[in-house]
């Protein structure tokens, strides 16, 4: 996505590894990060704004868990958040 991303992923890989565990470097698709970006807005606005970054990691964590239960692309993911972001706005 841009240079201070890669060099996150490859902070992540390193950490990762330092415990035993190899992973690939996380990466973002550019149509993902804007959707979360947009949550983290959204609940920036319309709830406490220091639950912005937890509603990225809890979108994050649900991204995954749909990644295990189906085969889904980047377009599908960042659909799978707009959706809830969607949600969150009409009930602000």
């Amino acid at each position: 996505m841009n240079e201070f991303f890669e060099s996150l992923g490859k902070s992540w890989r390193k950490a990762a590894e330092r415990r035993g565990a190899k992973i690939d470097d996380p990466a973002l698709d550019p149509k993902v990060a804007e959707e979360l970006l947009e949550l983290a807005r959204v609940v920036a606005h319309t709830k406490e704004r220091r639950f912005a970054p937890l509603a990225a990691y809890t979108a994050g964590i649900a991204v995954e868990r749909l990644r295990e239960a189906k085969d889904v692309d980047a377009e599908a993911i960042a659909a799978f958040i707009k959706e809830i972001r969607e949600e969150l706005e009409r009930g602000a």
